[in-house]
């Protein structure tokens, strides 16, 4: 399993936005994705590292059960 940002509904960032304030905090939504790790070639990684250099950002290959 991996976790994520939510996908929120307008009522659900509202209740968040709400308690937020009350208590002077920021609050992240997390939801679990049922996934696996993608099988990837060496190519495949070589690809994605060098992606992840480029953009400054970290990637997951996974495949979505």
């Amino acid at each position: 399993m991996l976790w994520g940002f939510s996908v929120l509904k307008d009522e659900q960032i509202k209740a968040i936005n709400e308690l937020e304030s009350k208590m002077n905090v920021t609050l992240l939504a997390f939801s679990g994705l049922n996934i696996k790790n993608a099988e990837l070639t060496k190519e495949d990684l070589m690809n994605i590292k060098e992606l992840e250099e480029k953009l400054g950002l970290s990637l997951v290959a996974v495949n979505v059960e």
